[in-house]
């Protein structure tokens, strides 16, 4: 089990703590890493970067001014013991983004390697990724791609 911390990137006030966990398996911090969003309390964060200091892993964020939280009517069905990601189609200029499919994983690294896919190929379709982010409001985690080419 490991800590991880989410800091708000603002050096003048010594970074401070928004969320912590301290008790966090080091996949999921994995997960978190492979996300450029945290979507909580109804924010919507972007990451900055990521670190590893004394034990603790490190998530830095600001407050996203380009992006907003979305209720989705849909809701990812929970199964025990998996791991959730929707791939929704990104579409500029707009705030609602469809549903395309959800995965279910049980194991960590097939989830990973999904997160940190620049491309995923879905039914004789390839699609090329915008961004991802971890909807610990939804918990969820979110693959946004449009088709490629």
């Amino acid at each position: 089990m490991a800590r991880l911390e989410y800091r708000l990137l603002d050096e003048a006030n010594g970074y401070p703590v928004l969320f912590y966990y301290d008790r966090i398996d080091k996949e999921e911090v994995s997960l978190r890493f492979a996300c450029d969003y945290l979507v909580k309390g109804h924010v919507v964060y972007e990451k900055t970067s990521c670190a590893i200091e004394q034990g603790t892993y490190v998530i830095y964020v600001r407050h996203s001014t380009e992006e907003t939280a979305v209720d989705y009517a849909e809701r990812p069905s929970v199964r025990w013991g998996s791991i959730q990601i929707e791939m929704r189609e990104y579409r500029e200029n707009t705030r609602l983004y469809p549903l395309v499919h959800t995965f279910s994983f049980k194991d960590d690294d097939d989830a990973l390697l999904h997160l940190q896919s620049d491309y995923l190929y879905l039914n004789g379709r390839e699609w090329e990724k915008t961004s991802a982010e971890v909807d610990e409001d939804r918990q969820v985690y979110i693959f946004y791609a449009r088709p490629a080419g």
